[in-house]
């Protein structure tokens, strides 16, 4: 298997983990929740967790692999406010946890990229 043929299966493997670990340990996704969206934090954490499981699985799948990667980015950009709640809220923490937060908000970027690029074939359309 090439690189490129890799590529879309091990976004697919992050974002399948991601969302398991929204429904195995939900607490520290709620905290992360901004308070200006309706609803309970609890709701939202496990909304994104099926979100994320969804898009693994159409990332999995050649067929539906270009409208999951478009989608994917879309999601990566939604929930940095998320990541910038999280840095804000840490902003008086120790500072290796203020490092993990802060250093969450980059992390954006290539996930938009890589979604991206898996969307124009460049990472393993079949």
């Amino acid at each position: 298997m090439s690189r490129s043929e890799r590529s879309p299966l091990l976004l697919a493997g992050l974002l399948a983990t991601a969302g398991v670990a929204h429904f195995a340990q939900p607490r520290p996704f709620d905290a992360t929740v901004p308070r200006f969206l309706p609803g309970t934090p609890r709701a939202w954490t496990y909304a994104s967790g099926v979100a994320e499981l969804a898009l693994a699985a159409g990332l999995a799948v050649p067929r539906t692999r270009r409208a999951a990667a478009w989608s994917a980015a879309a999601f990566f950009v939604g929930v940095f406010p998320a990541n910038v709640k999280m840095a804000w809220d840490w902003r008086h923490r120790p500072a290796p946890q203020r490092a993990v937060a802060l250093g969450r908000l980059p992390v954006q970027v290539p996930l938009v990229l890589w979604a991206r690029a898996v969307a124009q074939g460049e990472g393993g359309r079949s």
